[in-house]
């Protein structure tokens, strides 16, 4: 029978069959996704085939092909992948500038991530009612930045009911994944889209180090009061790019990419190369230094995983 993974906590999957039957799952044989070494071969969002035994343990013998999904490394220098899920319609990136901080950095490997791997993202900035004006400033700043180049954000609170709205009528009939630091929101923001059976614990705030406590330890998909999915994860510390060379990772930037086609070398990489187009454009401000910062923090990984090869 077919069915959807709605549940990953290890080698454990709850799967969802066709019928509304949930089967407590075990991965059969060795799957693999286009010679990506994964650190879990079925990730929530698969559809799957299932040999059901109602009497002994059921196994997950098959992974249809997958729409999209995302994916980042699973540790510093590693060459295994780590899916966080599949067959996204949309993915909300929770961000916060305090409480805990989100750098622009984090924010532009996931959107690199997701141009990749072909998953449409809205960013949600999030706790602006604990924002001072300064604060507030600096979020309206990365707004109109990412807005500028094609990415849909919007700002909440979730304690005041700012932008919940919007967020609801966005994520209708979708399958969402949730993701960001620990401590962003995202627990409470199921909390707010589901029914009560799904609540979640909502964790504090460290004070030493303003880095929000994991609540989640494995990977779920909820229902949601607006008819979608909402696909938690655990919080992620940091968002290692993988399966790029660096000749691709332009490709990944919008503006740098429509800004590369000027550019008088067809193989420039725009870092110090003669008549660059980005390089031009980064210094007429049509490109934040802060996204071309991030494209040569993503070159300098890959550079340094060659090394380790």
């Amino acid at each position: 029978m077919n069915g959807l993974v709605i549940k990953n906590t290890g080698n454990v999957y709850i799967v969802r069959t066709e019928t509304g039957l949930d089967i407590e799952c075990r991965a059969k044989g060795n799957f693999r996704l286009q010679g990506i070494r994964s650190t879990s071969p079925v990730v929530v969002g698969d559809k799957v085939k299932v040999d059901y035994n109602e009497d002994s343990v059921s196994y997950i013998t098959e992974i249809f092909d997958r729409e999209n999904y995302i994916v980042r490394r699973a540790s510093n220098l590693s060459k295994h992948a780590h899916i966080l899920a599949a067959n996204i319609d949309l993915a909300l990136l929770f961000v916060t500038v305090k409480y805990p901080e989100t750098s622009t950095v984090f924010i532009d490997r996931f959107l690199t991530t997701a141009e990749a791997y072909s998953v449409p993202v809205c960013l949600v900035f999030n706790k602006i009612d604990l924002y001072d004006e300064d604060e507030l400033e600096y979020v309206n700043a990365l707004i109109n930045l990412y807005q500028t180049i094609g990415y849909p954000s919007q700002k909440t609170s979730l304690i005041d009911g700012v932008g919940i709205n919007e967020i609801k009528e966005r994520i209708k009939d979708k399958v969402v994944l949730l993701a960001g630091h620990s401590g962003v929101g995202k627990s409470l923001f199921i909390n707010v889209v589901t029914d009560d059976k799904n609540k979640r614990k909502v964790g504090d705030i460290s004070t030493y180090h303003q880095k929000g406590r994991h609540t989640t330890t494995y990977s779920e998909m909820i229902e949601t009061t607006e008819g979608g999915f909402i696909i938690d994860t655990p919080g992620i510390k940091g968002f290692g790019t993988i399966d790029m060379t660096q000749e691709e990772v332009s490709h990944y930037f919008p503006e740098i990419f429509k800004f590369s086609k000027k550019c008088y070398y067809n193989s420039c990489m725009h870092i110090n190369e003669p008549r660059c187009a980005v390089l031009d454009a980064v210094e007429k401000h049509y490109i934040s230094e802060s996204r071309y910062n991030s494209y040569l923090n993503i070159l300098g990984d890959i550079e340094e995983e060659g090394k380790y090869r």
